[in-house]
């Protein structure tokens, strides 16, 4: 019988669109499809591989008006910030302009005997698991430098957000990319792992939450297959005492509520320093304070619904346990929370690591904020995770923060910004977050394999 994937739109619980699994073999048949045009694809000119990738980049932002009440009706992100493909031509458009230095030859030497060089071949077939919270963005982190490095690309997205991946490939072939390159696939996650284990996959890139990286880690186990991941987090920022407060503040909460919360490198801990502790704390508050809950598709509207039920009830329930444990609510309920999908963004002080609120990912429009008193503080508690994605210092000292940053283990340091990715530096992270990199010269280089040529010129 046929698995129908659905998707329920937080808006009103009604259903958005739905698509029917593909069947273990169709799975298989589409996987055989991509390694059978694999070689083709990357026999083409760089060149000409980077102008048919940027041409469905182009396609996909001449759709960005469909595209941005789509996003809400699918995940719930407020219409007024006008979509992703900003930043899904930003990091396309980078890694189109690095290709070519990236994927050069490494020439180790020549001389009247050898001639010896390193190329970096694509892997065959790139399997591409996506999120709901950015669908676009975070899709095309993997698969611009995937296909412009030659190799054939499948993408799964979630069902959150089920109709990105058939946008993204009705934009991709229109521009020419051939079908059988670029596919997009309905799965389950029964077929899901019974692709990565039956080897139909030279690579997988997965971003997702810890459960999932570690059942794609598993079904490859033994296989050999490279999968690379982004898992949860819990980002902390740090405040020091001679920071930019205003900056701080307007920063950091924003990095904490924007997309209800809902983001990989958001904020979800700050430590202030005790002598700007009083000050951020209410400056903070009058700031979300001053947000308009409702439907995603008003304008007016500055912070949409949690995407689903179950994940918003489970930030209710960091705070729920948190307040019984002593912590302190600053947000009174908004008049449109409804107990479900709609939230009230939450400022909670007096909380300590023993809380859920301060360990557990909470991907929802909550933060709490501790008091500390020195650096060495600061580090412990940053570092008291099993997570490490990002990390945000304040400081108008740059050697001071670059000090601090080299002790946090994280996988990026920001200083005096947060919740941002540039395309130029890897994506990556530590601990539990995961492994591997996406994006800049690193990016290529997971996404290829090293080849050496050692020709020895004569034999006499």
């Amino acid at each position: 019988m046929d698995q129908v994937l659905k998707c329920i739109s937080p808006i009103d619980g009604s259903v958005f669109a739905e698509r029917v699994a593909l069947s273990r073999d169709e799975a298989f048949a589409a996987a055989e499809r991509a390694r059978g045009a694999q070689a083709v694809w990357a026999s083409r000119p760089l060149q000409e591989r980077i102008d048919l990738v940027m041409a469905g980049v182009a396609a996909v932002g001449a759709m960005n008006d469909e595209i941005v009440p789509e996003i809400a009706k699918m995940m719930g992100r407020p219409v007024r910030y006008g979509g992703e493909f900003g930043g899904f031509n930003e990091r396309a458009s980078h890694m189109a302009s690095i290709a070519s230095e990236s994927l050069a030859d490494i020439e180790v030497g020549e001389d009247a005997t050898f001639k010896r060089y390193i190329k970096r071949v694509p892997h065959g077939v790139v399997f591409v698991v996506a999120p709901w919270n950015y669908p676009f963005m975070t899709a095309i982190n993997t698969v611009a430098p995937a296909l412009i490095a030659g190799n054939a690309v499948l993408l799964k997205h979630a069902t959150q957000t089920l109709i990105v991946g058939e946008r993204m490939a009705q934009a991709f072939h229109s521009a020419g990319v051939p079908d059988d390159v670029f596919q997009n696939v309905f799965l389950t996650h029964d077929v899901t792992n019974d692709l990565i284990a039956g080897n139909a996959f030279d690579y997988v890139n997965f971003t997702g939450s810890v459960g999932g990286g570690i059942a794609m880690e598993r079904a490859a186990a033994g296989t050999f297959t490279g999968v690379g991941t982004e898992l949860g987090g819990k980002d902390p920022g740090y405040v020091m005492e001679d920071a930019d407060l205003d900056a701080a503040v307007d920063t950091l909460i924003d990095g904490a509520m924007f997309n209800s919360g809902q983001c990989c490198c958001g904020i979800e801990r700050i430590y202030v320093h005790e002598s700007l502790y009083d000050q951020f704390v209410e400056k903070a508050v009058e700031i979300v304070k001053g947000y308009k809950l409702g439907n995603p598709l008003d304008a007016e509207t500055t912070i949409g619904p949690m995407a689903n039920l179950r994940f918003a009830a489970e930030v209710r329930a960091q705070i729920s346990e948190a307040l019984a444990d002593g912590a302190v609510a600053h947000i009174d309920l908004f008049a449109e929370d409804d107990g479900g999908a709609y939230l009230t963004p939450q400022i909670l002080t007096n909380v300590n690591h023993d809380m859920r609120v301060m360990r557990d990912e909470s991907f929802g429009p909550v933060v709490g904020i501790m008091k500390v008193s020195s650096d060495d503080e600061a580090v412990a508690l940053m570092n008291d995770s099993e997570f490490g994605l990002t990390a945000s210092l304040w400081t108008q000292d740059v050697d001071r923060a670059a000090h601090i940053g080299d002790r946090i283990e994280t996988g990026t340091v920001f200083l005096n910004r947060a919740d941002y990715l540039d395309p130029g530096l890897c994506w990556t992270g530590c601990k539990n977050t995961g492994r591997g990199g996406g994006l800049s010269v690193i990016g290529y280089h997971n996404l290829t394999r090293p080849k050496s040529y050692h020709l020895k010129k004569v034999t006499k």
